[in-house]
């Protein structure tokens, strides 16, 4: 039978799936879930003008959505207080990370990241053929001075840092960064993946800076503003550099409604204030849930929590395992030592009682075996 063409680099990859949806499980199950709390969406929903805007362009689907997200990028400039020219629009912050790849780095480039961080960023790295050197955290977070050192040791092409970070919700602050960024040495490129900016605190983030040929950051609609659908991201960075994007961006890869939808809910600051306002306390409440429990709650700057489960990651696995089989979806990290948690996203009050119920059973489960 004949071999279906491929690249070699292609050919010597494994099968990579960074995430198991909840729709897949509930397909192995047999059974839907109850409460929907491992993918960090907002259960909270975008704001009313956004979903407004998105249903009165269902008629209009017939056409294509702007290939140069004009609109979008004009207004999202104006609310960053830059020029439409730093700004480029992508299907969210994965796409983005990996046409950032492709701009940035030739193949067996070496790239410099965590040792746990959002795993869809090595898929990016490892398909372009680039080589991963892996940075274990410190702390339950990102360890920048030891990245920063690996960045210049290993003459690396991208150095990849989220922050608030995903799977653990810690952050460092504003002055921590912009100490990294100041330091970076030539070469080097800092995808600063920005994606809870808009839930960490004022001093985490600092400010935009369009002019640092060396900085890319990051940001989303999937998260505060409710609209992970959707698939809406952006960058912001040096105007060459994100003119580069053009020469190899899916120009018709962002869709009508989205752009419209993203562009109302730009537009609607008020509601962006108030659904991080519930987040804030849906945190609270799985923190004192955790407690509860005789567990620790990790710090967070996210639109979830990280639980430490007080014991090592095959035990975590089994409360993981256990609050899934109550029709609770939530997650955990995949990599030791951040393994010995599980990872809940903020929910409703309703979604965060079935998962109270869920946990304290799920526990005494995972104990006696």
């Amino acid at each position: 039978m004949p071999i279906a063409p491929m690249s070699s680099l292609v050919r010597s990859l494994p099968v990579t799936v960074p995430f198991v949806g909840p729709e897949a499980l509930e397909r192995l199950r047999g059974r839907p879930f109850k409460a929907r709390l491992g993918a960090n969406e907002s259960v909270f929903g975008a704001s009313p003008l956004a979903i407004a805007a998105m249903r009165e362009s269902a008629g209009g689907s017939w056409m294509y959505g702007d290939p140069e997200n004009h609109d979008l990028e004009c207004a999202l400039a104006e609310h960053h207080r830059i020029a439409p020219q730093n700004v480029v629009v992508g299907e969210g912050i994965d796409g983005l990370l990996g046409l950032a790849v492709k701009v940035v780095c030739d193949p067996d480039a070496t790239i410099v990241t965590s040792d746990g961080a959002y795993p869809t960023f090595n898929f990016h790295a490892t398909a372009h053929g680039a080589r991963l050197v892996r940075v274990p955290f410190r702390d339950d977070r990102e360890d920048l001075p030891t990245l920063l050192e690996t960045a210049i040791r290993e003459r690396a092409a991208i150095l990849y840092i989220s922050n608030p970070n995903n799977p653990m919700g810690s952050w460092w602050g504003s002055y921590e960064v912009s100490r990294l960024i100041s330091a970076l040495p030539g070469g080097t490129m800092l995808l600063l993946d920005e994606a809870y900016s808009d839930t960490a605190p004022s001093d985490a983030i600092p400010p935009l800076d369009a002019s640092n040929p060396q900085v890319l950051r990051f940001r989303t609609f999937s998260k505060a503003y409710g609209l992970a659908g959707a698939r809406v991201g952006y960058a912001v960075g040096e105007a060459t550099l994100i003119q580069s994007f053009e020469k190899v961006r899916n120009h018709y890869g962002m869709n009508r409604a989205g752009q419209l939808g993203a562009l109302a809910a730009l537009a609607d600051q008020a509601y962006l204030t108030a659904a991080v306002g519930r987040i804030a306390r849906a945190r609270e409440r799985i923190s004192a849930i955790a407690r509860d429990n005789g567990l620790h709650p990790l710090p967070s700057a996210t639109n979830f929590v990280a639980i430490d489960c007080g014991g090592d990651g095959a035990f975590a696995k089994r409360v993981l395992d256990e609050v899934i089989a109550r029709d609770v979806f939530i997650r955990k990290p995949a990599v030791p030592p951040l393994d010995r948690c599980i990872r809940v996203s903020c929910g409703r009050d309703q979604d965060l009682d079935l998962f109270a119920a869920a946990l304290t059973v799920a526990l005494a489960v995972a104990r006696s075996s």
